[in-house]
């Protein structure tokens, strides 16, 4: 399919993300309704989920026809490695972009609208104002945790593609001193870093990840302090 167009590119683009939304939402809308007892409308929007993610995955099919794979039996092993690199490869560019400039953007935007927000509203919706700039913080906060987790998410991906080219997996070790070593949540892999806390939570920096209050949850997704493992760091060369 020629995509020399660019609006029918953009628009690809856009419907890819449109039904990876959707796909998203309607899992979260499932969620939400099973635990209210509604069991047929929780798997009416499962099944409408898979159903957008067939249509996601025929926009990016479009977007990246190097990636479809009809019959892998008749691929020779250099272009399987060669599809599998280019998924990595995307996969590593994606995660940059989170963490390099996404991330990093939203943060300084939300931070932005928290004063912004706070000064407007102040005299006539003092109550609201301060509901706001508390939401705005707390998006700015995980924005932020969030750099981190895209960086390692790379990193990972980085190192995959590393060892599918041939060469050799990074070693890595978990720290073994309370104070500077790092955990990683299993669910989102927010990773703790004892050094910076977590003072938008009550944990003050140079707080070791042990001292942490058993009722303490992950910023970002919520998981429970048991949620969390050290984390595996790279030895540096």
């Amino acid at each position: 399919m020629d995509l020399s167009n660019s609006n029918t590119l953009k628009n690809l683009e856009a419907a890819f993300g449109g039904e990876s939304m959707a796909n998203r939402k309607y899992l979260f809308f499932a969620d939400v309704v099973q635990k209210l007892g509604f069991s047929e409308l929780s798997k009416l929007f499962k099944e409408t989920a898979n159903q957008e993610t067939q249509h996601a995955f025929a926009h990016f099919s479009l977007l990246h026809p190097e990636l479809v794979v009809t019959n892998a039996a008749a691929l020779s092993d250099e272009e399987k490695q060669k599809i599998a690199a280019r998924c990595l490869e995307l996969a590593i560019e994606g995660e940059t972009y989170e963490y390099t400039t996404m991330y990093p953007e939203f943060a300084a935007a939300a931070k932005e609208d928290k004063d912004e927000s706070a000064a407007a509203e102040f005299e006539s919706q003092a109550q609201e104002s301060a509901e706001h700039a508390q939401q705005f913080q707390q998006a700015a906060h995980v924005f932020g945790l969030l750099v981190n987790v895209e960086h390692y998410h790379a990193d990972r991906y980085n190192e995959a593609l590393q060892v599918l080219q041939g060469g050799q997996p990074d070693q890595r070790v978990t720290g073994s001193d309370p104070a500077t070593r790092k955990w990683i949540c299993r669910v989102c892999s927010m990773i703790y870093d004892p050094v910076v806390g977590d003072p938008d939570s009550g944990i003050a920096a140079g707080t070791p990840f042990e001292e942490i209050p058993e009722d303490w949850h992950c910023p970002i997704c919520g998981a429970s302090k048991k949620s969390f493992v050290l984390l595996e760091e790279k030895v540096a060369a």
